[in-house]
């Protein structure tokens, strides 16, 4: 069973590399994300309005989405399993698949660099403004590229690490698990005045989510940047440094790791719906993040990703 698994992992990074994200196509993480959106607002509804009634309503949201979750994922298996076993795989393969975001990452931060060789600075920040949840028009032409930077380094690990690393202990349930509660935490985990009680729940769930995976994620990275030709030292003394420098605990660790193998200073103030938020950088600016910074933090990810898979699938086939 457990290289079973690992031949899906395999096979699920493989069809991500080569489809990733087809534009039409369903998607399970859509479903969610409008599953969560009505439920938050059926919950509101039902709930007093104070404090601790917007807890709870938060609370109740987190275990309707998990249950509903596990239950579909878990039922589409044993459905197609009742069918035929390699349906089964087949099933799996294409749903683990879908919950990993690489190619993605990927081609939506090379738009951001295909806009700036372009000579295109509003292009650019259009593309930016896809896979940020910052305010973008305060950003100048070097702000741009850090955010999108930034983006491919945080999503390294919750898009990537942490669903492979799910997948190895519980297969596509628990992947689907994890995205769930990733997903909850990117649509109400704001510590704004509308969310910071209803959204509590979620968040702290996808802190002990993101634990063990960031910090397995942030060392790989360093790892991935020796065997690439980066700043290996620098990722390790500023993975060592900064993987802390912000308000989650797991956010910086590939942030920290990213900014040390490319020599740049990432993170810094950010304005998020009007309001300027002030955040620690993260790394040192020895020179300006460019352009080209965006494709090496892509090769970064996806060495990355290689070294998880190795580990994950080296480890299943073994035991």
């Amino acid at each position: 069973m457990m290289g079973q698994r690992a031949a899906v992992m395999a096979a699920a990074f493989l069809l991500d590399m080569v489809l990733g994200d087809p534009h039409g196509f369903p998607h399970p993480v859509r479903w969610m994300g409008s599953f969560i959106a009505g439920r938050e607002q059926t919950l509101r509804n039902r709930y007093p309005k104070t404090d601790r009634g917007e807890e709870a309503a938060g609370a109740m949201m987190t275990v309707q989405v998990l249950l509903v979750t596990f239950l579909c994922s878990s039922g589409v298996l044993f459905l197609a399993g009742k069918v035929h076993r390699f349906l089964y795989l087949a099933a799996e393969t294409v749903m683990c698949c879908q919950m990993l975001a690489a190619r993605s990452l990927v081609t939506e931060s090379m738009k951001v660099y295909r806009a700036f060789r372009e000579g295109d600075v509003e292009k650019a920040r259009k593309a930016v403004s896809m896979i940020v949840g910052r305010d973008v028009e305060p950003l100048s032409e070097e702000g741009i590229v850090k955010a999108a930077v930034e983006t491919v380094a945080e999503n390294t690990s919750d898009g990537v690490i942490a669903p492979l690393f799910y997948m190895a202990l519980g297969g596509a349930p628990l992947m689907f698990l994890y995205k769930a509660v990733n997903t909850m935490d990117s649509m109400v985990g704001y510590k704004n005045e509308k969310y910071l009680w209803f959204g509590r729940c979620s968040a702290k769930l996808d802190d002990w989510a993101n634990l063990v995976p960031s910090r397995i994620a942030g060392v790989l990275m360093v790892v991935s940047a020796w065997i690439l030709g980066m700043d290996g030292r620098g990722a390790w003394r500023i993975f060592l440094r900064d993987r802390y420098r912000h308000k989650s605990p797991n956010s910086a660790q590939t942030e920290a790791a990213c900014a040390g193998a490319l020599g740049v200073e990432l993170a810094g103030d950010a304005w998020y719906f009007g309001e300027l938020y002030k955040k620690p950088a993260i790394g040192d600016r020895t020179r300006e993040t460019v352009k080209e910074d965006i494709p090496r933090a892509n090769a970064l990810m996806y060495g990355t990703a290689g070294l998880m898979l190795i580990l994950c699938c080296g480890i299943l086939w073994v035991i």
